[in-house]
């Protein structure tokens, strides 16, 4: 052989001894599970594919011992805190978002501009005017300006909730309950104009 050559040869020794080197069993002896395709005699099955047999006796032994491990009693109890339920109210015959959607796509003036441009600069000092349904209920939200008295029977919350919002920025307020709403989309034929945030 080649002195180049890379091949080391050594003596491998025999098979090594299993029982050295086995494990000390944690769980009971599980020879009688079996996994096959047809239950054996006497076996308990499931519905699912294939079959399990197992041994009674081992299984309860098995759920005996992990449930009694003194780690599981010992860990904290975490307490989940459900969110408080968001009180809707119930719809009004005709005022369902359904019923809204027909009516932005029919209504021509939504917005009660007659005709005036959606696109002027509004101060929130003029928003403030805007406060009782015959001089229309306006509102700030992601820096536009909406007039939201048409909506007002269609909004989820009800009437009283939305008031919250009538005179002044509302987007802190919107986010908090529902920030996955497209408001933009929604109120869409409500805009009345873009907020003045210059100083």
């Amino acid at each position: 052989m080649d002195d180049n050559d890379d091949f080391t040869f050594c003596k491998v020794p025999g098979p090594v001894n299993v029982e050295v080197f086995e494990a000390h069993k944690t769980v009971p002896d599980v020879g009688n599970i079996d996994l096959n395709d047809e239950p054996r005699k006497g076996s308990q099955t499931d519905d699912t594919s294939g079959a399990i047999s197992k041994n009674d006796s081992i299984a309860a032994k098995v759920s005996k011992d992990v449930g009694s491990s003194p780690s599981a009693s010992q860990e904290p109890q975490t307490v989940v805190k459900k969110p408080a339920p968001r009180a809707k109210v119930p719809f009004e015959k005709g005022y369902s978002q359904m019923d809204w959607l027909k009516l932005t796509q029919t209504h021509p003036d939504l917005a009660g501009l007659k005709g005036q441009s959606n696109k002027r600069l509004i101060t929130l000092k003029e928003v403030k005017l805007h406060k009782t349904e015959e001089d229309s209920m306006w509102t700030v939200l992601n820096g536009r300006v909406y007039n939201i008295t048409p909506y007002m029977k269609f909004h989820p919350g009800g009437v009283d909730f939305l008031m919250k919002a009538v005179g002044k920025d509302c987007t802190a307020l919107f986010k908090k309950y529902h920030a996955w709403v497209n408001a933009d989309f929604l109120l869409e034929k409500c805009l009345v104009g873009v907020l003045d945030d210059s100083p």
